[in-house]
């Protein structure tokens, strides 16, 4: 894109975003380990746009798996939505849930924590909470290392964050021996992250819907993972801290910590009409189309260059039709969406509303579970 700043292009899977690369391997890990358990599992999963598509691509028609995906009602993009809804496989059930991204998440959390209900169901996720997931991302970071001279060459790389699972990936790929330099958290209105790394401020604040809907998050459940390597791995400092900020909803760390945080990451954040900008700066510049998240990214590798020669590379998370209106207005310019995104307007959406509610969820998780538990009885007893 400039001189020391490349993308690299994350979104070429079947539901146009980063999510699939990772989710693609889970899905086959699950199939595998799953038959030689001769086990069927639910697998429950919270998105703010794209994890439930990709998710639900990498699980519809799974014989050993049933997928139940909670999505904010109303706070996902069109095209995001209809990539869930429009598919009517039997071990599918898509939950608009009235609230938040975070409600989602902690309705998710809250069912985990339900020993009896997860027994029952045989729960299990394919957020990134799953560890599967955020190793599966690491490769990627790797291969654009070393397109750019590593090992003997330092990188580092912007990326558009919201649960800070896939920048916690780069995190990892460093940890592993990757000369990462640095990481930039491009974040949006929801700063969350941005003020912690600037400001040791991590505190709740309302989510506010943006261009960006994947990063409209106050809660990143992948930064806990940080925290306890902050922390020198102590698990019960790791705990307290976690339980003052759900309780209080404020968390400071040590100097020490914090420094040692910003060591490695910078923080940065971009609103609604700066990320059109941005858009359109770009496609002016060099004719490149990003979408809002990917914008972001790059915004903050020009706001903050790791300097002393060292190349940037901005992670594009998402093709630019999944938010067309938005590129539309920044750049001018319509956008011919792929065959595959055109064609989901001509399909019927299947979804439920639920209130932000743990026992009416739970029942509509547990119907899916049961009604494909007796159609597998009946196929056994019709194989007997």
């Amino acid at each position: 894109l400039d001189t020391g700043l490349f993308v690299q292009e994350l979104f070429h899977g079947p539901t146009l975003a980063f999510k699939d690369l990772a989710l693609q391997v889970v899905g086959r890990l699950f199939d595998r380990v799953l038959a030689e358990r001769r086990e069927r599992v639910t697998i429950i999963a919270a998105t703010s746009g794209d994890t439930g598509s990709a998710a639900i691509e990498a699980f519809a028609g799974r014989a050993r798996a049933d997928i139940a995906v909670l999505h904010p009602l109303g706070r996902t993009s069109a095209a995001q939505r209809r990539q869930m809804t429009t598919v009517h496989a039997a071990n599918v059930a898509n939950i608009a849930v009235e609230g938040t991204f975070d409600d989602c998440q902690d309705l998710v959390k809250a069912m985990f924590a339900d020993a009896a209900f997860r027994a029952e169901l045989r729960l299990s996720a394919v957020n990134s909470i799953n560890w599967a997931r955020v190793a599966a991302q690491v490769p990627y970071y790797a291969a654009a290392a070393l397109a750019l001279g590593a090992p003997d060459r330092a990188v580092a790389f912007s990326v558009p964050t919201g649960n800070f699972g896939n920048v916690l990936a780069a995190w990892t790929a460093g940890r592993m021996g990757l000369p990462v330099a640095r990481l930039l958290v491009a974040s949006n209105r929801n700063d969350i992250l941005t003020r912690f790394l600037d400001h040791n401020d991590m505190s709740l604040r309302a989510v506010e819907p943006s261009l960006s809907p994947s990063m409209d998050i106050q809660v990143s459940s992948n930064f806990e993972r940080l925290l306890f390597e902050l922390l020198d791995r102590d698990p019960a400092a790791t705990a307290a801290a976690m339980g003052g900020f759900r309780r209080t909803g404020r968390m400071e760390v040590s100097d020490a910590s914090w420094q040692r945080a910003r060591a490695t990451f910078a923080g940065f954040r971009l609103d609604d009409a700066g990320t059109e900008a941005e858009i359109g700066r770009l496609y002016r510049a060099c004719g490149y189309v990003a979408d809002p998240h990917t914008a972001i990214g790059v915004a903050a590798a020009h706001a903050r260059p790791a300097g002393d020669g060292v190349p940037v590379v901005a992670m594009a998370t998402a093709h630019p039709a999944k938010f067309a209106d938005a590129v539309a207005r920044a750049t001018g310019h319509a956008q011919p969406p792929p065959p595959r995104l055109a064609a989901l307007d001509r399909l019927e959406e299947r979804f439920t509303v639920a209130p932000n509610d743990l026992a009416a969820v739970q029942g509509l998780v547990r119907g899916l579970a049961r009604r494909n538990a007796d159609v597998s009885a009946a196929l056994r007893q019709a194989r007997d």
